[in-house]
């Protein structure tokens, strides 16, 4: 499965957390990983995309960086081909 994270850093800074990650990595648990990311340009919020199977992954993950000023939302994701799939037999259908 696919998940978007949405961190959102403390006071827009996300120096302390780029920081944590030269030093230390991603802290990825075994079976979680990390696909891409996109950082906004005022550093208030980066969207990175995760995928894994089991959502304790993402848990452990999470907990990983308490006290770093970072706060995360999960939200699951299907790519757009895989939607796309599933709404063709609609388009032809009036109503």
């Amino acid at each position: 499965m696919l998940f978007m994270i949405i961190e959102r850093f403390q006071d827009n800074d996300m120096v302390p957390v780029y920081r944590r990650v030269r030093d230390a990595g991603r802290m990825l648990p075994e079976g979680l990983e990390y696909v891409d990311s996109w950082v906004e340009p005022s550093f208030a919020r980066c969207f990175q995309l995760m995928r894994c199977d089991d959502l304790r992954l993402l848990q452990a993950w999470v907990l990983g960086w308490r006290g770093t000023g970072v706060t995360f939302e999960i939200v699951p994701v299907v790519p757009s081909q895989d939607t796309r799939t599933i709404v063709m037999p609609l388009l032809d259908q009036s109503g």
